[in-house]
């Protein structure tokens, strides 16, 4: 068993980086998960593993810090909340072009606008959908715990290198700062000099004698090159969506009705399962692990089964309920249960919204 320690999931996210082989912190403090970089700062990784962090000026300038860093094959990072992240939406969309690998964590709080501190899950839309201009997608992925605030850190920095992307951590203010216990893993080593050459060829560490250089950007003035180029990022994406679908099922063997939900409200759904079958309704709860690319084969599967209905639970308007219908396409009733604005569901509410809304009469 790994060391065991009481923290806030923002805490074990810093720690996760730390631990993780990141060479490279650069972040910009923002409620409610400025705890991440005031842990980093804290705790002086650059003493323990060489790790640089750096305050930068702003949520622009970070991402564009991740530009320059990721280009020469070295593990970065950053971490903000929801108006933040949205002022790195254009380096997140220059990164997915230049095929530049990185991850960074949405703590995501309550909008529009500024909002407010309080969690919420109305980033989904923003994170799933490329956020911002072109044709890319980035995986996304969602933890439900603090645990897996830990845990995927290390996993995200496997699938930018493995595919050259940008990966998201969707997370949101309840998860960053609740604290529970956390298994850490053993520390990863980080690269050297020498071992980023060898392994990365496509990283910009000086031309190599003999080889042309290497240029790393997302600008090309030749239409026909840059639907060449189109044309290999889309393959990328549907190799992404065959083969990283990550998701659980909870309780789903019996059910009559499925709630799906992630993160925060997937941690609340299960409390509402066991109300649920306490009053002899079978209830079963899919999590979405990746909430890009979504899990469509569980969904079919299930309506396939003879499900009578899905409730998609959100602390949003209702966004991700968009994707179930599109993978539902009518056969079943699927309906939306939110708080938004930063408040936050109970189980009972999610009971009453399932037997109001799917269950009915």
């Amino acid at each position: 068993m790994g060391e065991l320690r009481l923290m806030k999931g923002n805490e074990a996210l810093a720690e996760a980086a730390i631990r993780a082989g990141v060479d490279g912190y650069f972040g910009y403090p923002i409620t409610p998960q400025s705890e991440v970089i005031e842990y980093l700062m804290a705790e002086k990784p650059f003493e323990r593993t060489g790790m640089v962090v750096l305050q930068a000026e702003s949520e622009v300038a970070s991402i564009n810090m991740l530009y320059g860093g990721g280009g020469t094959g070295k593990k970065v990072m950053t971490s903000s909340s929801s108006p933040g992240i949205s002022l790195m939406q254009e380096g997140l969309s220059y990164m997915a072009g230049a095929e530049i690998p990185c991850v960074v964590a949405n703590v995501v709080r309550g909008g529009p606008g500024l909002g407010d501190i309080q969690p919420a899950q109305s980033d989904y839309f923003q994170s799933v959908k490329g956020g911002g201009h072109g044709d890319y997608r980035l995986p996304v992925l969602a933890p439900a715990s603090v645990q897996e605030m830990s845990d995927f850190v290390p996993l995200s920095f496997d699938l930018a290198f493995k595919y050259r992307t940008p990966v998201l951590i969707v997370s949101d203010g309840l998860i960053g700062q609740m604290m529970e216990k956390v298994e850490l893993f053993d520390t990863i080593p980080r690269l050297t000099d020498e071992e980023v050459i060898a392994r990365y060829p496509w990283a910009t560490n000086g031309k190599p004698k003999g080889k042309e250089r290497r240029i790393l950007t997302s600008l090309d003035l030749d239409p026909h090159k840059l639907e060449k180029h189109n044309f290999h990022l889309q393959d990328k994406y549907k190799q992404i969506r065959e083969e990283e679908v990550r998701y659980e099922m909870i309780d789903c063997d019996d059910a009559d009705y499925i709630i799906i939900a992630y993160g925060s409200s997937a941690r609340i759904s299960q409390k509402t399962l066991q109300l649920a079958r306490e009053e002899g309704i079978k209830v079963g709860l899919l999590r979405p692990i990746t909430l890009w690319p979504f899990p469509k084969q569980p969904i079919d599967d299930l309506v396939n089964k003879g499900v009578k209905g899905f409730l998609s639970v959100e602390m949003s308007a209702g966004q991700m309920v968009e994707d179930i219908r599109l993978t539902v396409r009518e056969r079943t009733k699927v309906e939306h249960f939110g708080r938004y604005g930063g408040v936050i569901h109970s189980p009972e509410e999610v009971l009453e919204a399932l037997k109001n809304k799917i269950i009915g009469d």
